[in-house]
């Protein structure tokens, strides 16, 4: 039987990255990253769902991405899920939580580009191809609602 375990998530970091290192010196970053859904419900009020992963980072990539966001830096995160099982010392339940395995990232503008956006009025009107190739860079207005 075939299997495929692929996550993509775009939020915001709710927390700086938490870097740790093994005994042999190898990186290990704790990531809390943030997605928002927004919907309007059947009563046509607006509603607004988040959700909190918990991402764990290695090596290189750890540090990079440490040394670059900060709690409500945007990122694009590529992963795996990952179930981590434990036993509660206290109460002795089986306890479990859904995380995922970072392994690859991009950098979204966000917080930390929202001092170099342009007014709207003074920018010039651009096709969805050009818009979508900003806001990966961070060139558009940070208050500008994600295009997903």
């Amino acid at each position: 039987m075939a299997s495929f375990n692929k996550v993509i998530l775009v939020g915001n970091l709710t927390r700086d990255v938490e870097m740790r290192f093994t005994p042999k010196g190898t990186a290990v970053g704790k990531i809390g990253l943030a997605t928002n859904r927004k919907w309007k419900g059947e009563d046509g009020q607006a509603k607004e769902e988040v959700t909190f992963i918990d991402v764990d980072c290695f090596g290189k990539t750890a540090e990079v991405i440490a040394q670059y966001c900060k709690k409500g830096s945007s990122l694009l995160v590529e992963g795996r899920l990952r179930l981590d099982q434990w036993e509660d010392k206290q109460t002795r339940q089986k306890r479990s939580k859904l995380g995922v395995v970072l392994e690859t990232f991009t950098f979204l503008g966000g917080a930390q580009a929202a001092p170099q956006a342009q007014p709207r009025s003074s920018a010039p009107s651009q096709s969805p191809e050009e818009k979508e190739l900003a806001d990966a860079v961070g060139k558009v207005d940070a208050d500008d609602d994600p295009p997903f």
